[in-house]
């Protein structure tokens, strides 16, 4: 087997090449041709200096990660990056695309860097639940310090080479197309340089002061999660401590900590749940997909502005049309103002707003949707009035254009059902915020074509949505699964429990907020009858006293001028009405039993979607709860959390409060097997 390295020799300077594709990971063949080729340079008295650059786009950019549930096979890495920055010789990295994790340990282990303008540098393992284990938390504040340290390995966001060389992390910044030349060039200025700078000889300045400001400043963003405080610590420890082997070995005690825990496992099954929801069972990964060039978009409401301006901001015209002058101009008034708003913190530049709203065609004509290659409906949950659009559509669109609806729970079967090209029909459910939320539903109706479906996944990419195929069932994955939490959760407050108990249960399980918080930020009166006689549960009967949530000050609790919510002794007196009403007797109610019964019927949902065909894995389930409402990541999505906490424990809570089990989630508990 031919080594992914090779060497060049440019006189006295060897140039140590990895031509590992696609982005040059530092599997066991890398790491033992860099040990050769290190261990090469030093042996010949004629070299007098190394650089270690990388074929490809990108410098290393990290780790395997396939290789992190076989066997270890030496060297490992961190023994690599010490043979670097123990070399006899100078090592220069030379740093294009990105170094990301054991990339940038490999950059930090050698001597000296020098990297292209656009290249980006950092360690990003804390999103997998875990540290940069090969020195990375010890050498990252020896040579840029505590401060931006804490930033790299705690949050795990790459910075730009400006930014790297401001701190001191890089050297020198390359010519963007002449890296090789110049890497080789500034080996030859540095190599008489002695002492040679050793990381591990550096001393990491103590700054109590800014560690404690970074976990005050970012305790939110942190809550619930073991990596980013295992980071800090080791962080601290490299400030604190005068021998760098005693912070290497904290670093690897820690490292092996978070390797082994529930947590890091979660984070990485979604990692790879991600990149397997993209992939379609049953068509060819080679199906010839559609050109989408132009996107029309029906409604210019929140959802249609938003859906539109994800395609406008990869570069993609959009014709959004609306009934009333009045709702266009406002539409297009508020796309342009989030455009704007995003400008405003640095994110776009003014250039890049007008070039987005240039590609926007607002139209009141309908007619004006013939040229568009996909068509999406964005308007409000009525089956009438969607299969009226649709109708039309089949009228004017063109042939082979794809007609999708945005609908959250209607049948799309029915939709397509009103056109006569039931085939170029499908669901691209986005979540609100569209522009924001990265989760895309995509809804494969029974006469969908492969294509079509293979088209609207490619374009989700594009448009840079996670995507999940998901077949005609009310609801479809997320929305079904939301359906028993809710039910389950307005029956416990019958019962005896109280919205701020039910929503605390789930805030400390890691979601942003509890269904009653989340009811009120939507709005109480979402899909309410509009009839305020009518009062059939505690829903309404909010409703019918304007109680709608945040937007009128009052929902399932009260609010002041800052949305700061309290507890509502009005809705308290409405939930006892109802109990007299039902001839319900409360109870206490505890926290096990909120968990079995909103949280536990919500895998059993996920069981029976899967036995129905509903979702291709339940891997994919879990991708839709993370990037669509929120379940922490940590705990890697309902079907992956349920392995973590027993199949038969979750099967025998149901089973304790009369749920009928789906026989896949009762046959995986008894053989001790997984759902799938």
């Amino acid at each position: 087997m031919t080594s992914p390295i090779r060497t060049e020799r440019h006189d006295d300077v060897l140039v140590i090449i990895s031509d590992n594709p696609p982005v040059n990971a530092l599997g066991a063949a890398v790491r033992q041709g860099i040990d050769a080729a290190i261990e090469e340079g030093v042996a010949d008295a004629s070299i007098e200096a190394m650089v270690i650059r990388c074929d490809g786009r990108t410098f290393f950019a990290g780790a395997d990660i396939t290789e992190f549930t076989k066997p270890p096979v030496e060297p490992l890495l961190p023994t690599v990056v010490d043979i670097i920055e123990a070399s006899s010789k100078p090592v220069v990295a030379a740093i294009h695309g990105t170094a990301l994790g054991g990339g940038c340990e490999v950059a930090l282990g050698c001597h000296y860097r020098i990297a292209v303008p656009s290249a980006k540098i950092g360690t990003p393992e804390v999103k997998l639940g875990l540290l940069p284990g090969a020195g990375g938390t010890q050498r990252l504040p020896r040579i840029a310090g505590v401060k931006l340290a804490l930033e790299l390995t705690a949050k795990g966001d790459p910075i730009p080479a400006k930014k790297a060389l401001d701190a001191g992390l890089i050297d020198r910044l390359a010519g963007e197309d002449s890296l090789a030349d110049d890497a080789i060039a500034f080996a030859r200025e540095i190599k008489a340089n002695r002492p040679i700078p050793r990381a591990s000889e550096k001393e990491a300045k103590a700054d109590p002061e800014a560690i404690e400001a970074f976990k005050k400043e970012n305790a939110r963003r942190f809550r619930g999660f073991d990596a980013p405080a295992a980071n800090i610590a080791c962080v601290e420890k490299a400030a604190s401590v005068a021998s760098f082997a005693e912070g290497i070995a904290f670093e690897r005690q820690e490292f092996m900590r978070l390797m082994m825990g529930v947590q890091s496992a979660a984070q990485r099954h979604i990692f790879f749940a991600e990149r397997q929801a993209s992939k379609i069972d049953d068509v060819p990964a080679d199906i010839k997909v559609r050109d989408i060039k132009r996107v029309g978009v029906i409604g210019a409401g929140t959802m249609g502005g938003g859906i539109s301006m994800n395609f406008l901001s990869a570069g993609i015209p959009v014709t959004i049309v609306e009934m009333q002058a009045e709702a266009l101009e406002r539409g297009t008034g508020t796309i342009r103002k989030n455009y704007e708003a995003t400008a405003a913190k640095g994110r776009m530049k003014p250039e890049q707003v007008e070039q987005a709203m240039g590609a926007l065609k607002p139209t009141l004509n309908f007619d004006d949707l013939r040229d568009c290659d996909l068509i999406i409906e964005a308007v409000y949950e009525e089956m009438s009035v969607k299969k009226d659009i649709f109708t039309r559509l089949d009228a004017i669109a063109k042939p082979g254009a794809i007609l999708a609806s945005n609908t959250s729970y209607l049948d799309i079967d029915e939709i397509a059902a009103a056109t006569a090209r039931p085939q170029d029909v499908l669901g691209m459910h986005f979540f609100s915020p569209a522009n924001v939320m990265k989760l895309l539903e995509v809804v494969r109706g029974e006469k969908t074509a492969g294509d079509v479906l293979a088209t609207v996944m490619a374009l989700a990419k594009k448009i840079k949505k996670v995507a999940v195929v998901a077949g005609v069932t009310y609801g479809f994955i997320g929305n079904r699964m939301l359906m028993p939490r809710q039910v389950e959760a307005t029956k416990l407050l019958l019962e005896g429990a109280t919205p701020e108990q039910i929503d605390r249960v789930h805030v400390a399980f890691g979601m942003p907020m509890g269904p009653f918080q989340m009811a009120d930020l939507a709005g109480v009166d979402i899909g309410w009858h509009r009839d305020p006689t009518r009062i059939e549960n505690i829903r309404d009967a909010l409703a019918a006293e304007n109680r709608w949530g945040q937007k009128t000050k009052a929902g399932f609790y009260d609010y002041d001028e800052k949305r700061t919510p309290s507890n509502s002794a009005r809705v308290a007196e409405i939930i006892e009405d109802f109990r007299k009403r039902e001839g319900v007797t409360p109870r206490e109610i505890n926290d096990d039993e909120i968990v079995a019964r909103t949280l536990y019927t919500m895998v059993n949902e996920g069981a029976l979607i899967l036995e129905e065909g509903k979702a291709q894995r339940a891997s994919d389930i879990d991708v839709v709860w993370i990037y669509g409402y929120g379940w922490p990541v940590y705990r890697g999505g309902p079907m992956f959390w349920a392995q973590t906490e027993g199949l038969g424990k979750v099967v025998a809570g149901l089973e304790n409060h009369g749920f009928t089990v789906a026989s896949s989630l009762r046959d995986a508990a008894a053989s001790g097997g997984r759902i799938k």
